[in-house]
């Protein structure tokens, strides 16, 4: 069974600034993806193989205090905070930043949006093709599209947990020198095809029920059904430390 006790927890915001160059292996976790994990294990495997693991749910944030984890995460780290950190830090220096993930249209909006916020990054995409498994030539397809673009900056966009698992799979074969983070929804967000919820509704950790409101038939699940299992684990994980 994974644990959060287990799981390397990225602390802040700030500390982002304090990452190491080169290649890093960057993932997020919240409640639903936590609670996915029990029965994937090499989703599990994927969570504790990252380099970097950012608490991207309060609901971690707060268990992990109720767990009172010694190195517990002092606040939610979104994707999108990752996403906006690395762009800006690039942005400075200029360089080239691949998006691998999505569809063309999504992706054709991101190189417009990224030219308008982001002018010294030069934005590389790759749409990957449409189905729940990969073959061992579109790995390789993804793989040469990436050591084509030669990064600065690797975003990886599916959902969740095909995303985490495929990166790590393919990690050992990836001829890279930068950070690659997996961050699903974010790529919708930058392109503007969905909205992310507005600043009070995060800052009061309700993000989960703007996005529950807004999309309820593909978010009830995370939220009504995983929501609860979520907290049964931590409590769970409780009982077993007495």
């Amino acid at each position: 069974m994974l644990t959060l006790r287990e799981l390397n927890l990225f602390p802040d915001l700030a500390g982002l600034d304090g990452l190491p160059e080169g290649k890093l292996l960057i993932n997020t976790v919240n409640a639903h993806s936590f609670v996915t994990a029990q029965k994937d294990a090499e989703f599990a495997a994927a969570l504790r193989r990252s380099d970097v693991l950012l608490p991207d749910g309060i609901s971690i944030v707060w268990a992990c205090k109720f767990l009172k984890m010694k190195n517990a995460p002092r606040e939610k780290i979104a994707g999108t905070d990752l996403f906006r950190h690395h762009m800006a830090r690039l942005n400075e220096k200029g360089g080239t930043c691949m998006f691998m993930g999505s569809s063309p249209k999504v992706l054709a909006l991101i190189r417009e949006k990224a030219a308008a916020e982001y002018p010294r990054i030069r934005v590389e995409t790759y749409s990957p093709p449409f189905k729940p498994v990969f073959s061992e030539e579109d790995d390789a397809a993804i793989r040469a599209a990436i050591h084509a673009a030669d990064p600065d900056l690797l975003w990886i966009g599916m959902t969740a947990p095909k995303q985490e698992k495929w990166l790590v799979r393919n990690w050992e074969l990836l001829d890279i020198h930068c950070h690659a983070g997996t961050i699903g929804a974010v790529f919708d967000f930058f392109a503007g095809t969905i909205n992310r919820a507005p600043a009070w509704w995060i800052d009061h950790g309700l993000e989960w029920l703007y996005r529950l409101l807004r999309e309820p038939g593909r978010m009830w699940r995370r939220n009504v059904v995983s929501g609860p299992v979520f907290l049964w684990y931590a409590l769970l994980e409780k009982l077993r430390l007495r």
